[in-house]
This record gives structure tokens, C-alpha cells and sequence, in this order.
């Protein structure tokens, strides 16, 4: 596999031609059959490996490894560049379904994972052992094609970090090499897409450019990209309606190297989650919250931008220090440049502002959020339209937010893209803690 680039370079904001130049519309003609052997896994790897998952149980049976398909010369052969994809079939409206018979076409049937009914992690657990088996036992080609392994996502930002962190369980398991993912956007903000190449929407002749992305995914260079892991500790009895990113846990210890302000409560509720792009809280999330319920209410959010970082008191404490922030209607910690599809809050910064606040150049893989403030309605929407930079509060490895109720009972947050509403307390403080996962994503670069 090939080893990851050290620095991750971020694109800025995707123009149209960005967008289609992303999802491969350039280059010379690619042969579907050359593709298609390029590609394709043997057979009996394919049916192993979608009888595993269909079975969950990781390992073959006992037919499934012969001695006439351990390559000795007349053997079976492994693929170039062996490649699943995970596609939700729902996203990008009507061309869905297509997208997915197009893909199947291109590689084995088996090969192509509609997320309706393979979930990333029965894959993980059952899909790859079943090959990670058959290597132990001795197939030459069951081990080549794990080694090779690469995985395409179709679908938006909330389909490619369920897959990310599916994938990135077997870091944890030791289970190595981790696949490196590449992107088909069929999502709305399509940030993570943007930020390594991919576009920001895929092509209306998007049959033509199905190939070319693939045959890019295939090859492409391999850059690594930061997550982190939040965790929201409250005090008990507050009910909250998490988003799906966000799960109970009995694992809630905050970092005692950070000042608490006030006292504990004796018991507490605690979530934690994983994200790659951003963390909001505030006037951001409430506007992104009411659109998610709008279906089920007539009420118009889009004018309700009253709740403020201010009202409520909030305070943001990173290795550095502690500091108190005010003024602000929406903090958020962001790891890319590309936030509400493909802008950039942060600003393309001047080595000479960088020096004097004591920043560096930001990238997606170099350990660090930048957390920058929303003032108004007014200030957010040039910021959105980068006439000007948002309020740059600081770079941070990793952070706390304490905030307690005043005049409002609640809060609104959002973890990539997912709002939800958080009820807050006037005695006892809520915490956010955000640190970095210790093992980066591998990305395939579109570029």
C-alpha cells in the first residue's frame, strides 16, 4: 500500500469547475474492461466474503479455501487494486439507485455495499476477517488483495465518517493495513469531499465520470486526516435527544489538568462521539436544528438567532489556559478549511498575522482545531461569504468548554452537521472535552 503523505494540503472553497474536476470528467478514455479487471476481486473472495457478512461470522467455511485457488504459478491471480464500495443508494435524489447498478457493473455485484442493508462495521468485523482467515490458512490471493484493499464512500459527510469510524476500529484491533477511503459527494455540504479532492456535487454526466473516479480512487496519493473524540458530561436528570454520532458512556472522566469552576454534581450523565470536520455550539446549530425539524413544526427558525454564547456564560479552557469568551453567538472548533459546503470561517491567513497571534498554517492532519466565534447574524453571513474572517479565538490540541444555564435552560450544538438541543443547568456546569483520536484516517487524495 502506498505509505501516507506527511502534510495534508486542504483545498479552499471548490469552484464548479473544482466540483467537476474532483469527481474525474478530465483525462484520456478509460477501457471499462481494463477497469473492470483492475478492480474486480476473484470470485470466490467476493461470495466468501458477502457469505460472511450475511452469516456474521468472520470465519469461511471450511470448503472456501482449496488448494487450487493458493497461487503457485497457475493459481488464481489478485486484482491490481481491489476496491469495495459503500453507497447510500438514498442520497444524491433519483441517480441513487443508478449510481449503484453503474458501480456494480464496473466490479463484482458483491463488491458494492448498499448501506441499507451492509452496515460498515458488519464489513469490518466479518467481511475482512473472513479474508484476513483465508490469509492466515495460506491463500497467497486472499492475503495480496488485503493488503491492497481500498474503499470508496458515495454518499455526503455523515456517510463518509460512519464509515471512517467503522474502519478505524481496526487501529484499535491491530488489524493492519487500514483500508485508505476515497469519495463519490452525493451529499449537501460535501466538506470532507472538497478537502481532499473530490468536488463539491458529483457531475450531471455522471456515467462518463464514474470510471475516471474510480480509476483516480484506484491510485490516487494517500493523505491522513485527524478526528476527534468529544465527550459531553451533564448533570444527571437532564434528558437530551442525542444525534446518532453521539452514544451514552459510563467512561466520562474529565482531564484533571483543567480547572473547574463551581462544584460537581454528585452524579452525572455522560456521550461521546467522534467527528471530523467541526463541533458548533450556538447560533449555527439552532439554525441547522430548526431546518432538521421543520418537517415536523411551522415554526420558522430561520429569524430565531436570539440565544447567545453571552447570555448563558461559556468558558473555553485548551493546554494553553483557560479563556473566558463573550460577545460571541456561536463557538466552533473546526479541523478543515471547507464548513457549511466549502467555505472557509478561518480565512486564508498572512504569515505575518500567524506570527503575531501564534498560529500556524492550518491542515487537516497537523493535531490541531482552530476555534473562531460567530458575532451576529450580519457577521455571520459575511463570514459565510468570506468578505471577512470569522473571530479567531485559538488553535488548541485539545479543548474544554464549560458553560451553565442563566437566562436560557438549553443550548444548541451540532457535531458534523448532526444539531441537537442541549439542556443546560443554572447550579451544575456542562462540559465539552475534545481530544484527538491517537490514529489518523487515511484518505485517498482526488488531486
Amino acid at each position: 500500500m502506498d505509505s501516507p503523505s506527511s502534510t495534508t494540503r486542504i483545498a479552499a472553497r471548490s469552484s464548479m469547475i473544482d466540483s467537476i474536476r474532483g469527481c474525474g470528467l478530465s483525462g484520456m478514455r478509460i477501457d471499462k474492461e481494463d477497469l473492470r479487471r483492475k478492480l474486480s476481486i476473484p470470485e470466490y473472495l467476493r461470495v466468501a466474503m458477502s457469505n460472511a457478512i450475511r452469516r456474521k461470522e468472520g470465519e469461511p467455511p471450511a470448503d472456501t479455501c482449496q488448494s487450487d485457488v493458493i497461487v503457485d504459478g497457475n493459481g488464481v491471480q489478485p486484482p491490481e487494486a481491489p476496491m469495495v464500495v459503500f453507497i447510500n443508494s438514498r442520497s444524491g435524489g433519483r441517480h441513487g439507485p443508478e449510481l449503484k447498478e453503474r458501480l456494480q457493473e464496473l466490479m463484482g455485484k458483491e463488491q458494492v455495499f448498499d448501506l441499507s442493508e451492509v452496515k460498515p462495521h458488519e464489513f469490518v468485523q466479518y467481511g475482512l476477517a473472513c479474508l484476513e482467515k483465508l490469509a492466515e490458512l495460506g491463500d497467497f490471493c486472499a492475503k495480496d488483495t488485503r493488503q491492497k484493499m481500498r474503499i470508496v464512500v458515495a454518499g455526503g459527510d455523515g456517510t463518509v465518517g460512519w464509515v471512517l469510524g467503522s474502519v478505524g476500529e481496526l487501529n484499535k484491533q491491530g488489524r493492519e493495513p487500514v483500508p485508505p477511503v476515497a469519495i463519490i459527494p452525493l451529499g449537501t455540504g460535501n466538506d470532507l469531499s472538497r478537502s481532499f479532492g473530490w468536488g463539491g456535487s458529483f457531475p450531471f454526466a455522471w456515467k462518463s465520470a464514474v470510471k475516471r473516479t474510480l480509476q483516480r480512487a484506484s491510485a490516487g496519493p494517500i493523505c491522513r486526516l485527524d478526528s476527534w473524540h468529544a465527550v459531553i458530561q451533564m448533570p444527571s436528570g437532564e434528558v437530551v435527544d442525542p444525534p446518532h454520532s453521539l452514544k451514552p458512556t459510563e467512561d466520562c472522566a474529565l482531564d484533571q489538568g483543567l480547572q473547574i469552576e463551581g462544584a460537581l454534581p454528585e452524579k452525572v450523565n455522560c456521550y461521546e462521539g467522534v467527528f471530523y470536520n467541526y463541533f458548533s455550539i450556538g447560533m449555527d446549530a439552532q439554525v441547522a436544528y430548526g431546518f432538521h425539524h421543520l418537517r415536523d413544526s411551522r415554526t420558522s427558525y430561520g429569524c430565531m438567532l436570539r440565544r447567545s454564547i453571552a447570555q448563558n456564560g461559556s468558558r473555553l479552557q485548551s493546554l494553553k489556559g483557560g479563556v473566558r469568551i463573550s460577545g460571541v453567538r456561536a463557538i466552533v472548533a473546526l479541523n478543515l478549511h471547507n464548513y457549511a459546503s466549502g467555505r472557509n470561517p478561518w480565512g486564508n491567513l498572512s504569515p505575518e498575522y500567524l506570527e503575531k497571534k501564534g498560529f500556524v498554517e492550518a491542515h487537516a492532519d497537523d493535531g490541531l482545531l482552530e476555534i473562531f466565534g460567530l458575532k451576529q447574524g450580519w457577521h455571520a453571513s459575511f463570514v459565510m461569504v468570506e468578505l471577512i474572517s470569522a473571530k479567531h479565538i485559538a488553535q488548541a490540541a485539545a479543548i474544554r468548554l464549560e458553560f451553565r444555564g442563566g437566562e436560557w435552560k438549553d443550548a444548541f450544538m451540532q457535531m458534523d452537521g448532526e444539531p441537537w438541543k442541549q439542556p443546560l443547568n443554572r447550579d451544575y456546569s456542562t462540559f465539552v472535552e475534545i481530544k484527538r483520536v491517537p490514529f489518523q484516517s487515511l484518505m485517498i487524495s482526488g488531486e
